[in-house]
């Protein structure tokens, strides 16, 4: 079963009050039904079948006559499908989908009136066309594949009122509003009730972001040991350099001692360095003691290279 699936079935199972079946069934109703002197609804999930059906029946007294059917195009799903023939003008006027003949842009405030209000036609937008990838498998995405453009804009907008970020993009003769923020995937979940899914889609969230970041603070590390090896090797090469023509005698005595525990310890920091020398010496120099040493043999070795190249 699929994540969108386990979603759904548990956002099915809620219970409400009247106002907010009202503005969930709404949004169903807007974006699955099919409506001509009835009001055909069709869905691939019997969880959602069965909400719609009892919805319908709370609010309205009804029993939609219910088809099973195979998908199509050889489809393994089956197709639920409702059909309400009586108290059509009545339910779509109530639902503010139409007022009258007209159909509406968008729903009346009522259907809006309150945050609990808005997390229901959420809901029920999500039950009819809503799809959430699962975190464990895939990357972060909630979408809401939507037919007319000025309703994908309403939709944006109601999202963000809750601050989730969603965009809009146009996907063929559709328009896609879109979240991909972990964080405002989780929130949205939060926001239409289904805490398990919440629970499940958190602990991945934390186990991924962790695992990312140890990777992130690893391949850091990484990165740093082979710019330390990098500056080393190219040290070494400097003092051989010198050695070749002959010029390490000209050193100082500290920085003879610098240049001997650079090429014995090739692959060390200038802080391990400077305590490796510090143990074995006696000698105590710090990290940018050994630095400003390993400087003055890298400006004698580039003197030595622009002599060479005359």
């Amino acid at each position: 079963m699929s994540f969108t699936s386990i979603v759904k079935n548990e956002a099915s199972k809620l219970e409400t009050l009247e106002p907010e079946k009202i503005s969930e069934l709404s949004a169903i109703i807007v974006n699955i039904a099919g409506i001509d002197k009835k009001i055909q609804l069709t869905t691939e999930n019997a969880s959602v079948a069965r909400r719609i059906f009892n919805l319908i029946k709370d609010l309205y007294g009804l029993n939609c006559k219910l088809t099973v059917r195979h998908g199509y195009n050889f489809n393994r799903n089956y197709l639920y499908l409702l059909e309400i023939n009586y108290k059509v003008s009545k339910i779509l006027n109530d639902l503010s989908v139409y007022e009258e003949e007209h159909k509406l842009d968008f729903p009346k405030d009522y259907i809006l009136a309150d945050e609990e209000l808005k997390r229901a036609y959420l809901r029920g937008l999500f039950l009819a066309i809503g799809s959430i990838n699962d975190p464990k498998k895939s990357r972060y995405h909630l979408e809401f594949l939507i037919d007319n453009e000025k309703y994908a804009i309403f939709i944006q907008k109601l999202l963000n009122d809750f601050n989730l970020n969603s965009k809009i993009i146009k996907r063929d003769y559709k328009f896609m509003v879109y979240i991909k923020e972990a964080e405002k995937i989780g929130d949205f979940l939060r926001i239409i009730d289904a805490s398990q899914a919440v629970l499940y889609y958190e602990d991945i969230r934390i186990y991924r972001d962790h695992k990312n970041m140890t990777n992130r603070l690893n391949n850091c590390e990484q990165a740093n040991v082979d710019k330390i090896v990098a500056t080393a090797n190219e040290q070494v090469k400097d003092i051989e350099i010198i050695e070749s023509v002959g010029g390490f005698d000209l050193l100082d005595d500290k920085v003879k001692e610098v240049c001997i525990y650079r090429k014995k310890y090739s692959d060390a920091s200038l802080e391990e360095l400077s305590n490796i020398i510090g143990i074995e010496t006696g000698n105590l120099i710090t990290k940018s003691g050994i630095y400003h040493r390993l400087c003055k043999v890298k400006k004698l070795a580039n003197k030595i290279r622009e002599t060479g190249r005359k």
